[in-house]
């Protein structure tokens, strides 16, 4: 079972809304550096204090946090947020790390990397969800380092998301990035939001997409990609 919310819908007041939280998607036309310090994120103070509130929650479930399956679960909590959660320190700047090449690619030909896995966090309910990205662009005169595209997606990813936002931040950095003719964006995503509590439905996936340039003007470029992605996936 597949959800399309790729299509944005103009809401009762006139700004435009995702069709899901009523949010303005002016919110997130373009890319969130929220790149925080590495010397700042999740320092030792701040896992300390994560670890003191994961405390407090358990004891407000009312598990004991002092008995011994639980005696370590604050620190690891703290930990496993760490880790999901590090793309607030990272930038684009440095995930590319200078990796555009010139070269001389044949006109509206295009460059495709199908099937990123990646991992994100719901910051409706701060619970995960997964899927894959399927990117592609149409060079004008530069290219970006294979693995620089998966980096990308994983560095919005890795922070509080809405799929909606996430791949429209990954086609804005690209197209700010290597001033490409054309820029195309799929993600499809499974979220436990949807899967674990709520409506409780197991094996929906939601599809979204991003189009920028020659791909938002030509049918046909859009037809090819699809098909092309499609056959990565046999």
């Amino acid at each position: 079972m597949e959800l399309d919310r790729s299509e944005i819908k103009p809401s009762q007041n006139g700004h435009k809304t995702n069709g899901t939280n009523g949010h303005s998607v002016a919110e997130h036309a373009h890319v969130h550096d929220l790149a925080i310090p590495k010397a700042d994120f999740m320092s030792a103070e701040r896992l300390t204090e994560i670890e003191d509130h994961v405390y407090h929650i358990l004891e407000q479930i009312g598990e004991d946090p002092e008995r011994d399956g639980l005696l370590r679960t604050p620190r690891r909590v703290a930990k496993a947020y760490a880790e999901l959660l590090e793309g607030y320190a990272q930038d684009v700047q440095t995930v590319l790390n200078g990796a555009l090449f010139e070269v001389e690619y044949d006109e509206g030909e295009m460059v495709i990397v199908a099937d990123i896995p990646y991992q994100s966090m719901c910051e409706h309910h701060m619970l995960p969800f997964t899927g894959k990205a399927h990117v592609a662009y149409i060079p004008r005169d530069r290219v970006v380092g294979l693995s620089k595209i998966p980096r990308i997606v994983d560095m919005f990813s890795k922070r509080l998301q809405v799929q909606e936002r996430l791949t429209n931040e990954i086609a804005e950095t690209l197209q700010e990035a290597l001033d490409p003719l054309g820029v195309m964006i799929v993600m499809s995503g499974e979220h436990t939001c949807g899967s674990l509590r709520g409506v409780k439905k197991h094996g929906v996936h939601m599809i979204t997409k991003a189009v920028r340039g020659a791909f938002r003007e030509d049918s046909n470029l859009r037809a090819e990609f699809y098909e092309l992605i499609k056959h990565s996936a046999k």
